[in-house]
């Protein structure tokens, strides 16, 4: 019987490609053990929660939504939401499939949306303290025109930005005179988007959050969570932030969760969302839900920590042609459909054409092995996901 060093060189022989990987991995060793120690914090903080909220099995069968007190897994599942992310309140919902059935979130974007028109009214200001927002927010805001179909702006709603120091960060000079009598709601967007700049940490988050609660204390902080969570061992409901929102097929849903969004934070604020979602006096409460996603959605929470500490990276190409030979290497490499060639077009939300490749189970998962990208200068793809670094590794 072959030794298990014995078998790892015969391995290596074998495929070539690896063996620049276990090289790669011995240089990387402090920075593996630094993801590693926060995967087990969050884990931790997740667990805690699905011990707190007393998930059991009978929490993944579903529910008509329109009794009372039968919300089935529903109600437990916004509590572990809000239990992790440190706010007082969460609704979690996956997208629906039949039109007849309300009270669903089909994306990060829609989440977003219903939080924002949850907290703004005509006359209001909202102002985007980091920056220009990800591309599919512009028609909802009414930075890009939306054909008069009830953008923020179409309401009444007035919009202005802040932009980015030099340095790619929050321009705290200019943030510290930014709010104004009419700013009603400050939006932060965590991610770089598709911008060439580091994300934003919590604490940075938080220290924005002071200095615009000093300029207005009713000013409201809403934050753009999407692909934020667990990336560090705290989230900004922890450091006042009023609203958070995201999608399900990013980090929260471990690769597993098969559509969705949500919004956790402040009660208020939470049940104002949910009421722009379903309708004022019916909230949280109404709205069915599939015996055949709960299970997804609490499987895939748990796994989520474990998920994000394997990839988020963006590499800068600088040329049409290299950006679209990285998409069809990782491709080529996905376990789905890597026969396939991924091809840039228009998509819906985006101003710009942009390739895609996610040779995904779940379709559209950005959790999952998978990089995109917006075919306009300087040409960036954005890596993320995969259900273990490996996969990565192999790509390169």
């Amino acid at each position: 019987m072959s030794s298990p060093r014995r078998a790892d060189y015969f391995t290596m022989k074998l495929f070539g490609g690896p063996v620049l990987v276990v090289k790669a991995v011995d240089s990387l060793h402090s920075e593996f053990r630094a993801v590693d120690n926060l995967v087990v914090c969050n884990t931790n903080r997740v667990l805690k929660a699905f011990q707190n909220a007393r998930v059991g099995s009978h929490h993944f069968g579903g529910c008509t939504g329109y009794g009372h007190d039968e919300a089935g897994g529903r109600g437990a599942l916004d509590q572990a939401f809000a239990k992790i992310f440190g706010a007082e309140s969460a609704i979690v919902r996956h997208r629906s499939y039949n039109i007849l059935i309300c009270q669903q979130f089909f994306s990060g974007t829609h989440a977003i949306t219903c939080a924002l028109f949850a907290l703004l009214r005509t006359g209001d200001e909202l102002l985007a303290v980091a920056g220009a927002p990800y591309d599919t927010l512009e028609e909802v805001l009414g930075k890009r025109e939306s054909g008069g179909l009830g953008s923020l702006q179409d309401f009444g709603v007035k919009y202005r930005e802040v932009p980015l120091a030099e340095d790619g960060g929050l321009d705290w000079n200019a943030l510290m005179s930014a709010v104004k009598p009419k700013t009603k709601c400050a939006l932060i967007q965590r991610s770089c988007g598709y911008s060439w700049r580091r994300s934003l940490s919590v604490n940075e988050i938080g220290r924005a959050i002071k200095i615009i609660k000093k300029q207005k204390p009713s000013c409201s902080v809403m934050v753009d969570n999407c692909y934020g969570e667990f990336v560090e061992s705290i989230e900004p409901p922890m450091v006042g932030a009023d609203l958070i929102a995201g999608s399900l097929i990013k980090n929260p849903g471990g690769t597993i969760a098969p559509c969705g969004g949500y919004i956790a934070g402040k009660k208020k604020c939470v049940e104002a969302a949910a009421a722009r979602l379903s309708a004022p006096g019916l909230g949280v409460d109404c709205g069915s839900t599939p015996g055949d996603i709960m299970r997804a959605f609490f499987q895939g929470l748990f796994l989520s920590s474990q998920m994000v500490g394997e990839a988020i990276k963006a590499i800068q190409l600088g040329s049409h042609e290299r950006l679209l030979a990285f998409c069809e290497a990782v491709q080529r490499s996905s376990p789905v459909g890597s026969y396939t060639k991924p091809v840039a077009g228009a998509t819906p939300g985006y101003a710009s054409e942009v390739i895609f490749a996610d040779g995904t189970f779940i379709d559209g998962s950005t959790s999952e092995l998978s990089c995109d990208g917006p075919l306009r200068e300087p040409f960036t793809v954005f890596c993320q996901g995969g259900t273990h670094w490996t996969q990565w590794g192999l790509v390169l």
